[in-house]
């Protein structure tokens, strides 16, 4: 009988490692030591990579798009418990409470994606680490938005949600089969605030509709108002009056619209009085996009000379501005901000950052209508100096509506990008400088889930909180309304007319 190989001490320390880490590998562990280093960073979609997140923001799920068996990430930053993740999918999910846990403690700082692969014959291999940053600054904790289908002159499936950014959350605002299949859009909240909105109802017989939450209480105001835009007091609303047809080309973008004719208004909501400021709705313009500064004193707009439909691509809009004393009820004379003249492009959508710094806008070769014209592309004016520049995260599709955070940190905007046809919702950080980071898409549980959504995310909205008036409430409010306003129109259109069909899409 042979006598057994003696091994030494530390042999049988080592081989039941070695077995333990081949164990975890194959049970969901992370992995050993790979024996291949790849000098580049691994492709990653949606694309997190090299950008600033709030630290506040949903899990960055994304899809390694690398050949492998198995797949293995690392997320760490300085402090904190790594979050280690390995999957036989090249779907990546991150735990949420590991994941909030994680960019609480590293807020201002980096967060690392280490990203590993295992070949058909076992072997190992590790990227370059992916670096995003984590910024001090949140943003809101929700995302109001409307999603519909990118069709041509049907109400079809239309509804506003809300989006919990801290989570995958999505519950329904109103949708359009609460009330027989209208229209719904212009949403908007004063400053931010979920207990205080306004959107609009078309397609309904009768008069088109303003629906006001405020204090509580929802009320069918009976007048049509489009492009709606609150004074931060509170008192009165701005919006714009349009004749718009949406008409079809050919080639390439399809839909267009045309804006026949459109002025300013204001709703007063003490007096229940519409009125049109004369230098916010001269005869020979069209005016359009209101947009108010956050300490009140100034309105925002675009205007442009009337012109026919058939010299559509000469319609190019000035984006303008005009002084406000809201105590007096006094109104400026409208001043230039960009020329369209001067330019060459189309203005539109000027909304102003809460600090009063920055003033974000749109730019097409022409029309007020940049969804559908993708050449659109978001500038930023420095209203201190009145300097202006076209940003650095735009793309080669129509990069178009813009909201700012109430800090004045993160902007959310619409943007085609990857295949001209569906908006989806994108984020930057902005410095204090003004740089605007790399943008990111709006993160969903499933990695996979643009691929197959055939939705538009249309008018993404920052709000301080999530909007607790039920969609049944705001239904009843449109067919079933108990408590209605009928506003004294003073400028001689009749109240509730619907002049025109276009904003029923995009």
């Amino acid at each position: 009988m042979k006598t057994p190989l003696a091994l030494p001490p530390l042999a049988p320390i080592l081989a039941a490692l070695l077995a333990n880490l081949t164990l975890a590998a194959n049970a969901g562990g992370f992995p050993p030591e790979p024996t291949l280093l790849v000098s580049r960073a691994p492709r990653l979609r949606p694309d997190y990579t090299d950008t600033v997140i709030p630290p506040n923001i949903a899990p960055l799920n994304f899809a390694v798009e690398e050949p492998g068996r198995t797949f293995a990430v690392r997320i760490r930053g300085e402090h904190g418990t790594p979050i280690e993740i390995t999957s036989r999918a090249a779907s990546i999910r991150i735990p949420l409470r590991p994941w909030r846990a994680l960019l609480a403690t590293n807020a201002n700082g980096p967060l690392y994606f280490e990203v590993l692969t295992r070949a058909e014959d076992g072997t190992w291999q590790r990227f370059s680490p992916v670096t995003n940053h984590v910024a001090r600054e949140p943003c809101e904790p929700t995302l109001v938005y409307r999603l519909l289908k990118p069709l041509y002159n049907f109400y079809s499936e239309i509804g506003i949600y809300q989006r919990d950014l801290e989570s995958f959350r999505q519950t329904p605002v109103l949708e359009n089969r609460d009330f027989g299949h209208g229209c719904l859009n212009c949403h908007t909240t004063l400053n931010r605030d979920p207990e205080t909105f306004v959107l609009h109802i078309r397609g309904q017989p009768g008069p088109q509709p303003m629906i006001l939450a405020r204090s509580n209480a929802v009320i069918r105001v009976n007048h049509t108002g489009g492009y709606l835009a609150w004074h931060p007091g509170g008192e009165l609303l701005t919006f714009s009056r349009n004749k718009l047809s949406l008409f079809f080309h050919t080639l390439g973008e399809t839909r267009d619209v045309f804006d026949a004719e459109s002025n300013l208004a204001v709703y007063w909501l003490r007096s229940n009085v519409v009125v049109q400021p004369p230098p916010i709705a001269r005869p020979d313009r069209l005016e359009t996009w209101p947009a108010w500064a956050p300490d009140g004193r100034h309105l925002y707009f675009c205007a442009a000379p009337r012109l026919k439909q058939e010299r559509f691509r000469q319609v190019r809009y000035d984006l303008m501005r005009v002084s406000f004393d809201a105590e007096r009820n006094v109104w400026g004379e409208p001043e230039t901000l960009v020329s369209a003249g001067e330019t060459g492009w189309s203005a539109a959508q000027p909304r102003v950052s809460p600090n009063g710094r920055w003033l974000l806008y749109t730019l097409c070769r022409y029309s007020h209508f940049p969804i559908y014209q993708p050449s659109s592309d978001l500038y930023v004016m420095d209203l201190r100096t009145r300097a202006s520049r076209r940003l650095e995260i735009n793309s080669d599709q129509a990069d178009s509506w813009h909201c700012w955070s109430g800090n004045s940190r993160w902007v959310v905007f619409s943007s085609k990008r990857g295949n001209g046809v569906f908006a989806r919702p994108h984020f930057t950080y902005v410095d204090e400088q003004g740089a605007f980071h790399k943008p990111f898409v709006l993160p969903q549980e499933d990695p996979a889930f643009y691929d197959a959504c055939l939705q538009t995310f249309n008018l993404p909205e920052f709000v301080a909180g999530p909007i607790r008036i039920s969609p049944a409430r705001l239904a009843r409010a449109v067919v079933r309304p108990s408590h209605v306003l009928t506003p004294v129109d003073q400028t001689g259109q009749k109240a509730g007319e619907d002049p025109g069909a276009a904003q029923r899409r995009e």
